[in-house]
């Protein structure tokens, strides 16, 4: 006679008391197993999809250092191999200033930072000798971009391999919930690519758009590092508009502008007015502008503590627009909305200065963001 309570499970239906016991034995035999190894299989697949994510990275970092050198190849004509001074630059890394005594902390990191451009820029031209001025900075930016992918791909390899060796269920999984993200950031660099070795302008240079349209045709001066200025009247104010110099992948030294600007005109400057791309949250349309307050300018710090410390000092207001953008538009070739909003940014502006200047009065405005591409 069978039992009752496992005939009800069995998948014999009304089979023998013992057809239906070897199931029931099997059934609590896998939940067992199941239950025992659940954490190894998780980790396995994890392993697995970190592999493949893996794999991408690999070649999305072999087809940057392929497209780097054929630029360098094409642009610079070196007279000998650059292949190992490519993969040199590569592993190239940088020790962070120590921070146990805060003070004084910006000047090491400014000088830090500094010794870091112009090496990066004396590697360059070694490299590429009959490069000129621009392309120079553009092949430097390729090169940051694939010493990016480069070292994404070390630090996911790192961290799978060490998953793998310990089996450890915490680093694994951690990794494999982070590569979205990780995949996210490293597609964005291998599609600025072509831009940077093109000179096409970017996303990010949307606030160094704006300036350009507006010092369209005036006289340009240099003011700081890299930093062009050109006075330009507009509705009965008189602007003090500045942007990196162009059309080479640059993003100058803007808080030595606006520094040396307010210094040069102490209190006369009515305000000051940022404008800088922003990375926008799901959900909203890239080229859509919000405006606030504060310095809007990305970085390590430097440059807007400058601005801040400056601005302090004179008691000058500073009002900041952004445009909004995906961090892949931000270093892609710049897209079509983006482009127009620069024209809305300037419609900004002037409403800014009707309603928060009088006649006459003196005002900065700062076109941020890596101006490649964007003359002068």
């Amino acid at each position: 006679m069978p039992l009752p309570f496992i005939s009800q499970i069995s998948p014999f239906g009304e089979g023998t008391w013992i057809q239906n016991l070897a199931w029931y034995l099997i059934s609590m035999l896998f939940f067992m197993v199941f239950f025992l190894f659940y954490n190894r299989i998780q980790v396995t697949l994890w392993l697995r999809d970190i592999a493949g994510a893996l794999n991408r990275l690999k070649v999305m970092r072999d087809d940057a250092r392929r497209v780097a050198l054929t630029t360098i190849n094409e642009i610079g004509k070196p007279q000998e191999d650059i292949t190992q001074r490519v993969d040199r630059f590569l592993e190239y890394f940088e020790i962070s200033p120590v921070n146990l005594d805060p003070a004084g902390i910006i000047l090491k990191l400014e000088h830090l930072i500094n010794v870091r451009d112009e090496r990066f820029k004396e590697e360059v031209k070694m490299m590429a000798p009959a490069s000129d001025e621009a392309q120079v900075h553009n092949l430097e930016n390729l090169l940051e971009a694939t010493w990016a992918l480069n070292t994404i791909y070390r630090i996911v390899r790192h961290f799978y391999l060490f998953g793998k060796k310990t089996m450890s269920l915490y680093i694994i999984m951690q990794v494999q919930m982070l590569l979205p993200i990780i995949l996210q950031e490293a597609e964005a660099f291998s599609g600025a690519l072509n831009a940077f070795a093109n000179g096409q302008p970017i996303g990010d240079g949307a606030g160094a758009l704006v300036a350009a349209k507006l010092m369209h045709n005036y006289e340009k001066v240099e003011i700081a590092k890299d930093v062009v200025m050109a006075e330009i009247p507009l509705d009965g104010r008189k602007l003090l508009t500045l942007k990196a110099k162009g059309p080479g992948g640059n993003v100058g030294r803007p808080g030595e502008g606006v520094k040396a600007l307010l210094d040069k005109n102490e209190g006369k400057v009515a305000i000051v007015i940022m404008i800088d791309a922003a990375l926008k949250f799901e959900g909203e349309k890239t080229g859509e502008i919000s405006e606030g307050i504060g310095a809007a300018i990305g970085g390590e710090g430097v440059e807007r503590y400058k601005i801040e410390e400056v601005a302090t000092r004179y008691k000058v207001p500073v009002s900041a627009l952004i445009i909004k953008e995906s961090i892949q538009e931000a270093i892609s070739p710049m897209k079509k909305e983006i482009f127009q909003a620069a024209d809305e940014a300037i419609t900004r502006i002037r409403r800014i200065l009707a309603e928060r200047t009088k006649d006459d009065d003196m005002v900065i405005v700062a076109g941020i963001g890596n101006t490649i591409g964007i003359a002068q």
